[in-house]
């Protein structure tokens, strides 16, 4: 039976509305359309692409891959399938493998604007940041009015360390579209911007225009929130703060229950007598694991470390997650594995981290906070890895959560009592694995950091093999990229400023500390309560 040609002349109509639809957010109607269509036509390389498309928006990347994948190999001169296919392995923390795709874009259209700033966003996530940087000033050199690509720049100058640049390219970007609240939220995200009244006025403006986009809309409502919390305006910044969350929720849901069904089945499986029967793995000791909650603190930790000769700092990898979830459910996918089978995955990893690592140092860090759900199988896997948990106050942590914007991958951050429940798991995860494994997690008090900073570092160091060197007491003054919200912050000494900042809002607290329960009062220990769960 010939193969239809891929890409005909025209739209069908039943694409033209289910393109209407997914420009318009309306993923059920475009998936009722796209999935009987698909059904008549399987080799509809249009229809397969858009279907990708909405599989992305809704998180589910693999799937995703999967349709990309099908649309190339229907349509293998299709540079637009190629562009997206590039752009989700990018999402999925497979760079490299985007970058090999660009090449193919490049040829077919060496002139394509968004190829361009795809390629310089691939690059950052390769660490190449200076090169993603000259890539940038090219494209808005030939084509200056490009909001987007201002504030795609703006990010990675904010990287590197260039804030005043970064701020300058967030402006510009403002300055275009006045309506665009990303960057707007990119401003407020550097932590060290206030917002003068004008800024205030023009968001409020921005947010009141008609036909808003909710991407816009939930960007600028975090934006004002940071505004407010700054004047001290706390009932004001907490609305906008519960708004903007609240659209996240909606677009993004959360599904708690999977998460404590993993912590139940990690603490039922992962026993003392099962890791004593399973020695050995990937002998490697290069990597240091900072796990725990974001905005615990990890960026500290790996800025400390970080300043250490003989440690590399990457950023939060996506590999571990991966590695461990290759052959299906976690934690299933690897409870029946030999150690043949347990070196391959240690080495996987790091064939996989490697491509983060620009320089010699024997040593480097991977800061994914969520990894904490993967400690169990980095013992299998890593054996020799270093893992630190970094821990802070379950309200202050669980507040700050809330009021950050995270780019993507933390639904549970956007509501509070989805909040105090997964902290609440992550903690009665880390105490089995105390349990079972005792002295193997070094934990890192975020709030003792602050108030004993030599002892907090030098016992850090200690637990990771290293020798004290006065540079990690000296962390602000190191200059490497950082990519996470905390970039500005790290640049700065030890402050103790936001430590007590959720009492303010504790009024609206209500939620967050019925979740936690125990967990407030037993901090930073464990309450014996969790493990009777």
């Amino acid at each position: 039976m010939a193969t239809p040609a891929p890409l005909p002349g025209h739209f069908h109509p039943r694409l033209i509305e289910a393109a209407i639809a997914l420009n318009e957010n309306r993923l059920d109607v475009a998936e009722r359309l796209l999935k009987p269509h698909l059904q008549e036509d399987p080799y509809d390389a249009r229809a397969i692409r858009m279907l990708a498309e909405l599989a992305a928006r809704i998180g589910r990347f693999r799937d995703s891959e999967t349709l990309l994948r099908r649309a190339v190999e229907i349509a293998p001169g299709w540079a637009a399938a190629k562009s997206n296919l590039a752009l989700i392995l990018g999402r999925m923390g497979r760079p490299a493998e985007a970058m090999e795709l660009l090449d193919d874009v490049f040829a077919a259209e060496p002139e394509g604007l968004s190829h361009w700033n795809l390629k310089a966003a691939t690059l950052g996530r390769l660490g190449d940041f200076e090169q993603a940087i000259k890539l940038y000033e090219d494209v808005l050199e030939r084509v200056p009015g490009q909001p987007k690509v201002w504030m795609s720049y703006g990010h990675m100058l904010k990287t590197v360390g260039r804030q005043p640049e970064g701020i300058a390219a967030y402006r510009k970007a403002i300055e275009l579209e006045p309506t665009l609240g990303e960057a707007w939220w990119s401003l407020a995200n550097l932590k060290t911007v206030s917002f003068d009244d004008g800024d205030v006025e023009a968001m409020r403006e921005a947010i009141d225009s008609p036909g808003l986009a909710d991407e816009d809309r939930l960007h600028l409502e975090f934006a004002l929130g940071k505004a407010m919390h700054d004047r001290r305006q706390t009932d004001e910044a907490f609305a906008h703060y519960a708004r903007g969350n609240a659209l996240r929720l909606k677009r993004e849901p959360y599904r708690g229950s999977e998460v404590t069904k993993l912590v139940d089945e990690s603490i039922e499986a992962f026993t003392a007598e099962f890791f004593a029967e399973r020695r050995g793995g990937c002998e490697a000791a290069d990597p240091i694991f900072i796990v725990g909650m974001p905005r615990a603190g990890s960026t500290l930790i790996e800025q400390i470390l970080s300043s250490h000769s003989l440690v590399e700092g990457t950023s939060e990898l996506p590999d571990l997650p991966a590695v461990a979830r290759k052959e299906g459910r976690y934690p299933q996918s690897i409870l029946e594995l030999d150690e043949a089978e347990r070196r391959q995955r240690g080495e996987e990893y790091l064939k996989r981290a490697s491509v983060q690592r620009r320089t010699a140092r024997p040593f480097f860090i991977d800061k994914l906070p969520n990894n904490w759900m993967f400690v169990p199988a980095i013992q299998l896997f890593l054996p020799n890895a270093r893992i630190i948990d970094a821990r802070r106050h379950p309200m202050a942590c669980c507040f700050s959560n809330f009021r950050q914007h995270f780019a993507r991958g933390q639904n549970f951050a956007y509501d509070l009592d989805d909040l105090g429940h997964y902290y609440a798991d992550y903690v009665r995860l880390m105490a089995h694995v105390d349990s079972v494994l005792p002295g193997r997690v070094h934990r890192v008090i975020y709030e003792r950091m602050v108030d004993d900073t030599e002892s907090e570092v030098r016992a850090l160091l200690d637990h990771c093999g290293l020798d004290f060197e006065p540079g990690c007491l000296e962390f602000h003054k190191t200059e490497r990229a950082v990519r996470t919200a905390s970039s500005e912050q790290v640049r700065r000494p030890i402050y103790r400023d936001s430590t007590d900042e959720w009492r303010a809002y504790e009024a609206h607290l209500g939620p967050l500390k019925t979740a936690l329960g125990d967990v407030v009062e037993a901090y930073p220990a464990a309450p014996a309560s969790l493990a009777q769960r």
